[in-house]
């Protein structure tokens, strides 16, 4: 096993040219796609080799839970500093442990409490909130989640009920039914787990066509699952902190995958780039934390740069010979010398610890 039980802690650094390079060059599908499998493997593989670390570098400590060979001197010299790597890899793979713990709970609790919010508001794919305020973001459906909640899903509620009294009026139900309308073109997809929520604040902002498109830009949110890519990047970038630039790439690769969908579906890029730098513009926030808040929306010029150039190829494989291509092939290296430098250290530490360990 020797000093190879270490590299996986630092073999992450060979994924970094691409987390650029794939912004640039590759389409965003692809781009996700690649970036979030490289930055899953290397995590976990970070991690199994912490947890070598651990058992090896615990064996000697006083009041341990594992059998006294453990400590033997076959099991020592399987990794070197073992005392030392040992203790370390205890706090940080206590780090790691508590970082995915709360990434991963408050994940949950943000996508409960949004769909609270929403509750008691008419059922479908698209809610329109009566508020001033603008804003426009797409909320993965959950049915548990869904349950009434006498705080903020009655304050919700409540505000918008007084806003509507106040006077939304006969402006704002056309607004609505304008966007009810478009979810022909929402509908690309053909998914119908979440909802895309807006506010009339938002739609005041845009013309129908720009509506059609900010509403098709969501839904390809959900169409494609994008917050399980966001949640696997940011449990990977808390598992290894030299995962972080992968973590903000697939932030970006993500909403210029729903860019490209949202002009597929509406065959119009400029307004979808109109759309998208309005919204940027007058966008305010939510007044509820929702799932938007786990991805900035990305460098926004850009994303309108991109839409008004001709739409990237699905497939569009870089050559060897080209910078993107040999930053491709270098992540995949590192990537499986991750994989086969964890697999070695486990089969190793194992036979040791079953030679050294009376069965």
């Amino acid at each position: 096993m020797g000093v190879f039980v270490f590299l996986p802690l630092v073999l992450p650094l060979t994924a970094l040219p691409i987390a650029r390079l794939a912004e640039l060059h590759l389409h965003p599908r692809v781009a996700t796609r690649l970036l979030s499998g490289l930055a899953g493997v290397l995590a976990l593989c970070s991690t199994l080799c912490l947890g070598l670390l651990v058992v090896v570098g615990t064996a000697q400590l006083p009041g341990n839970p594992l059998p006294d060979a453990w400590s033997d001197p076959e099991v020592r010299e399987a990794v070197p500093y073992d005392e030392i790597a040992g203790k370390a890899a205890i706090v940080a793979l206590a780090v790691v442990a508590v970082g995915c713990t709360a990434a991963a709970g408050r994940h949950r609790r943000v996508r409960r409490r949004a769909h609270r919010a929403l509750a008691g508001l008419p059922g479908g794919e698209l809610a329109v909130l009566t508020d001033a305020v603008p804003y426009a973001y797409a909320l993965p459906g959950s049915a548990a989640a869904r349950l009434p909640d006498a705080g903020t899903g009655a304050d919700a509620r409540s505000r918008s009920r007084s806003r509507a009294r106040a006077g939304a009026g006969a402006g704002a139900r056309a607004r609505i039914r304008v966007c009810f309308r478009a979810r022909a073109l929402v509908r690309g997809g053909g998914h119908g787990r979440g909802r895309v929520v807006v506010s009339t604040g938002m739609l005041d902002c845009l013309d129908t066509r720009e509506r059609a498109a900010l509403l098709a830009h969501e839904q390809a949110h959900l169409t494609g699952g994008h917050h399980r890519y966001l949640l696997a990047v940011r449990l990977a970038a808390r598992a290894n902190p030299l995962l972080r630039p992968l973590r903000a790439a697939v932030a970006y690769t993500t909403e210029r995958w729903a860019d490209e969908e949202a002009a597929r579906v509406t065959g119009e890029r400029t307004v979808v780039a109109r759309a998208i730098g309005k919204a940027a513009l007058v966008s305010r926030g939510t007044p509820t934390p929702t799932l938007a808040g786990f991805a900035a929306p990305g460098p926004v010029p850009r994303r309108v740069a991109a839409l008004l150039e001709p739409a990237p190829t699905a497939v569009n494989w870089p050559s060897m010979s080209t910078a993107v291509g040999l930053a491709v092939w270098t992540a995949a290296a590192g990537t499986l010398g991750s994989a086969l430098s964890s697999a070695n250290a486990t089969i190793t530490l194992f036979l040791v610890l079953k030679a050294a360990t009376p069965l």
